[in-house]
């Protein structure tokens, strides 16, 4: 119980500081972009040249490009799943309406322009069952997800912190296989994503930063815990109709991984990020337990590469119902 007070107490210090962490890491509703800037206009007459010029660029993009971007649309949508799970952290008060239920709110905001903007433009493409997409989408928000961090708000931060550097990185690289096929609108559009994603990365990090000034040994403990678990991606049920669930991820996550777009490299190149910002090895005033967890947490990356290079991906691509592989529907 006093474990329990003590984490209450360090939310209840860093939610001081909420409304300057909104002002620093999230951008109001009247300066932020929104899908429609990213996509065809129907109010204009040349609507149509646009849809065109969607459907004929999407023509360049391969199968399993289309898998890791249809993956990465639902795992944005899947944002109810999200918001309740943050909602329901120890030191979050929504009916009372408190600092960290503000924050919660205001970041779901922003992240539910994502799924709304690659939702239309796989809709746009024409080169997905959007059928079959929309029972994914659905399956992932009815299976819900474990991360493995309960109610603890130590390991959800820990857990914000990476996935949403991983979510930027995978973007980034979707956008950067679009430019390079020449398909400059759905680039821009997962830029600009990403872009949303670095900060709330940052916003994160910096919430970590902050406990472990205040409570250094439960944020250690916590951290290692839950690499010790492994940061799973919040698309980790995802399933197509009919398969159960789970039944889909490595699949999607084998293309990514022959994409390039998210590999166990780029996991440890995000805990050693973590590590640095943090500053792991420089904490002091640790419990001999945290003691043990920091020099875990310090050897891992080592540990992982060695691992990670003798990992073999699979380089025959699975048939998916969301794409058709002979192109438009």
């Amino acid at each position: 119980m006093a474990l329990k007070n003590i984490r209450l107490e360090v939310m209840q210090t860093v939610e001081k500081k909420i409304d300057s962490y909104i002002d620093q890491y999230l951008i109001p509703v009247d300066e932020i972009w929104q899908p429609t800037d990213l996509l065809p206009n129907f109010q204009k007459e040349n609507y149509m040249d646009e849809v065109i010029q969607i459907r004929e660029e999407a023509k360049e993009l391969g199968y399993d490009f289309w898998i890791v971007l249809v993956g990465d649309m639902v795992t944005e949508e899947a944002l109810p799943t999200y918001e309740s799970w943050l909602m329901d952290m120890e030191g979050v008060d929504q009916h009372g309406r408190n600092g960290w239920s503000k924050w919660i709110r205001h970041w779901t905001g922003e992240e539910n322009r994502h799924g709304d903007t690659l939702n239309k433009y796989l809709y746009l493409s024409g080169r997905v069952n959007m059928k079959e997409v929309e029972k994914t989408t659905q399956h992932l928000i009815n299976d819900g997800f474990e991360v493995g961090t309960g109610r603890d708000p130590y390991r959800n931060f820990i857990y914000t912190s990476f996935q949403e550097l991983a979510t930027n990185v995978s973007h980034n690289r979707v956008g950067k296989i679009a430019k390079k096929k020449g398909n400059k609108m759905l680039a821009k559009m997962c830029n600009i994503i990403a872009g949303d994603e670095m900060r709330h990365h940052l916003a994160y990090r910096e919430f970590v930063k902050t406990i472990f000034e205040y409570d250094a040994s439960e944020m250690m403990i916590a951290f290692q815990d839950m690499m010790q678990k492994k940061i799973i991606m919040p698309a980790q049920n995802l399933r197509q109709s009919g398969g159960k669930m789970a039944s889909a991820f490595d699949d999607f996550s084998n293309a990514a991984q022959r994409l390039g777009v998210y590999t166990t490299f780029d996991y440890i190149d995000i805990l050693e990020k973590l590590n640095a910002h943090w500053e792991i090895s420089k904490i002091s005033g640790l419990t001999d337990e945290a003691e043990k967890a920091r020099d875990y947490l310090l050897k891992l990356p080592s540990r992982m590469l060695r691992i990670a290079e003798r990992i073999k991906i699979p380089q025959d691509a699975n048939r998916f119902k969301w794409v058709e592989p002979n192109g438009i529907i």
